[in-house]
């Protein structure tokens, strides 16, 4: 009989339910699971629970005894996950599939996402509630849905079927760190109509392939500088066209808007001729990527394979079209656009080209962009759709959200902080985080509320090398066991 990778870990209810959710298929916009495991496990414990039109479910768990009267507290985590996979991976996120390992001290997953963000955050809430070590007041377990793709679930949370005045959101990823603030953000998509000729005879059909980046995500990594698979993919195909001529049928890369791309191809058309210029002209831009990133991205690899020639009978791009897509995709940023003034070390303003795909009729693509500052964030849109429109590509901006303004004065976040100094000995670091937590929305929904958002030490979320630490979930349990302690003697 196999050992689970939980084995005999604390806190146990927190791994209990985390490993039942890894079992789950949530991928966001299809939650169903993972909701239905909410709702059975209200019901196994007679805790009151409601559901919104937009499919946010709130678990009301009653308080300890002699708290009855102390603030409701609510907390909140998102259901979702990003579903990530290698593409040679046996195992998928996306359908619910995951290969756990346990190294050291961090699980993960082999070959996908492994959902610890915000798994761990739901799977808290829940312990919390079970736990009768554990002393609270009133607390409203706040689950909401389709975080990670567009924060529907907070968009459209209705404030009935809540009444706490006190949050404490568990969608962060370090457990020495107290977020007070975040980003705003808003999508633009891209869209450049498409044309094809017919490829002519002998002409032979060729894959070019990035993969091994490390990518992540595109909030909380994008300040490490890691190569975008998107942008090597163009940066080799422009290179390559200056001495080896070609034709593109395909172009892709990326699979999340705010994930940074780990893999990218283009299918290619030939002349047998050009083959060995071709190839030279690839390795050549390899090699140069290589050694600007090859302290950052030890396993970048790119490959020029054969492929089906029946790949032809799609058609190329017009030569015109194919100069002006690489010309486009070459010039829009991707990265730290600039770093704050108030925080050191945290980044302001940032864009990723996250996901690309060529379909029927056009080349799609989406940017995110994040900034802390509003105008900040107009600006970088600006210069997005500037570049769109001397190219002729057409653009949409959507998906906005609103950051969130720190509170240095707010109630939680002192509780938290001596909390942590009297659990750990010192001080956590307070700061802001350059990714959009559903603070921001939620907020906006009920205006007033009093929020801090911690968890545990996660690296690699939005990407196969996700992987959590044990310990740190430990410390991250006392932290909130000890916040909801204090707070019910409010």
């Amino acid at each position: 009989m196999s050992v689970s990778v939980f084995e005999k870990l604390k806190p146990a209810l927190i791994w209990k339910h985390f490993e039942a959710l890894t079992s789950i298929r949530r991928p966001s916009g299809e939650e169903e699971q993972a909701q239905e495991y909410v709702r059975n496990w209200a019901r196994e414990h007679d805790f009151a629970l409601q559901e919104d039109a937009t499919g946010n479910l709130v678990v009301r768990v009653p308080a300890s005894p002699g708290k009855e009267k102390a603030p409701v507290v609510i907390i909140q985590g998102h259901l979702d996950m990003v579903c990530e996979r290698n593409s040679d991976s046996p195992y998928d996120s996306f359908a619910g599939k995951l290969h756990l390992l346990r190294e050291d001290d961090w699980i993960t997953a082999d070959g996908t996402t492994l959902g610890a963000d915000n798994g761990i955050g739901v799977c808290a809430g829940m312990a919390v509630a079970e736990d009768p070590a554990v002393e609270h007041g009133p607390l409203e377990l706040l689950y909401t849905i389709d975080e990670e793709t567009g924060m529907t679930g907070a968009r459209g949370l209705s404030t009935e079927i809540l009444s706490g005045k006190l949050m404490l959101n568990l969608d962060s990823e370090d457990d020495d760190l107290i977020f007070v603030g975040c980003s705003g953000g808003k999508d633009t998509q891209y869209r450049l109509p498409i044309t094809r000729e017919k490829v002519p005879a002998g002409q032979l059909a060729r894959k070019l392939s990035i993969a091994g980046l490390n990518g992540g995500h595109s909030g909380l990594d994008i300040n490490r500088n890691r190569l975008n698979a998107i942008k090597a993919l163009v940066q080799i195909l422009h290179e390559s066209s200056k001495s080896a001529a070609f034709e593109l049928i395909h172009i892709e890369g990326g699979k999340m808007r705010n994930a940074i791309p780990r893999e990218a191809h283009a299918l290619l058309a030939l002349d047998a001729a050009q083959e060995n210029s071709l190839r030279q002209a690839v390795e050549t831009a390899a090699t140069e990527l290589r050694g600007q990133y090859e302290k950052l991205e030890p396993g970048f690899g790119v490959q020029l394979e054969m492929v089906g020639e029946e790949l032809l009978q799609e058609g190329v791009l017009p030569r015109e079209l194919k100069e002006r897509l690489l010309a486009f995709l070459l010039a829009i940023p991707s990265g730290v656009v600039a770093m704050s003034q108030d925080i050191e070390g945290l980044v302001e303003t940032s864009t990723n080209l996250g996901v690309l795909k060529t379909g029927a009729r056009a080349v799609e693509a989406v940017s995110c962009s994040r900034s802390s500052v509003a105008p900040a964030l107009k600006t970088v849109l600006g210069q997005l759709a500037a570049i769109a429109r001397l190219a002729g590509v057409e653009i949409e901006e959507v998906g906005g959200y609103p950051g969130w303004k720190p509170d240095m004065d707010s109630v939680a976040l002192k509780t938290v902080k001596e909390s942590y100094q009297k659990l750990f000995g010192e001080a956590p670091q307070v700061t802001a985080i350059h990714a959009g937590l559903e603070c921001g929305l939620i907020g906006e929904h009920l205006p007033g509320i009093d929020m801090v958002s911690f968890g545990p030490s996660i690296q690699g979320a939005h990407s196969p090398n996700e992987r959590v630490s044990i310990a740190s979930v430990q410390k991250f349990y006392r932290l909130l066991s000890e916040a909801l302690k204090e707070l019910a003697k409010s």
